[in-house]
């Protein structure tokens, strides 16, 4: 029997986190992990206290047609990354691991094009956390190294979205 790599492990993990999200368009969940050990997990929802979209049953930014990537205001959710950051401290996140998998909320199958929105990029990068991982498919995901977000500023291209 062969063992899951660590890097799915920890995919596995972020990806049942997602499952919490509530969200009606997609379910994020992520987790962060230094020296083998997870630090925080966080998945998309309003913040605590105030109802979220499975509550109320309407997706602000879908009825409103806002693409994804845009216009972030307007969403009652808290992101992932986001709530997985404020519940750790920063010591445990300088040179940490976060590793993020994405579902689509209707279908539940894998988001295949996932990244974090300019706001989340922002947030990662003040952390200290060094490396993201976005799981593409059962076993493939995609490594980022946090300081190539900051060499190429895409908040500088004038694009929106992801």
């Amino acid at each position: 029997m062969e063992r899951v790599s660590k890097p799915n492990y920890y995919l596995d993990i972020a990806e049942t986190v997602a499952k919490r999200a509530t969200c009606l368009r997609r379910k994020f969940g992520d987790i962060i992990v230094k020296n083998d050990s997870i630090v925080a997990t966080g998945y998309n929802g309003a913040p605590r206290g105030r109802k979220n979209c499975t509550n109320i049953g309407v997706c602000t930014r879908e009825s409103l047609n806002i693409p994804r990537g845009e216009r972030y205001e307007m969403c009652r959710s808290v992101h992932a990354e986001a709530n997985a950051i404020i519940s750790a401290s920063r010591e445990e996140m300088i040179d940490a691991t976060m590793y993020i998998a994405g579902l689509n909320a209707e279908t539940g199958e894998l988001e295949k094009s996932i990244d974090s929105c300019m706001m989340c990029k922002r947030l990662i990068i003040n952390s200290g956390i060094t490396t993201v991982v976005f799981r593409l498919t059962e076993n493939e995901y995609s490594v980022v190294r946090v300081k190539d977000w900051i060499i190429n500023d895409d908040s500088l291209s004038g694009r929106f979205g992801y």
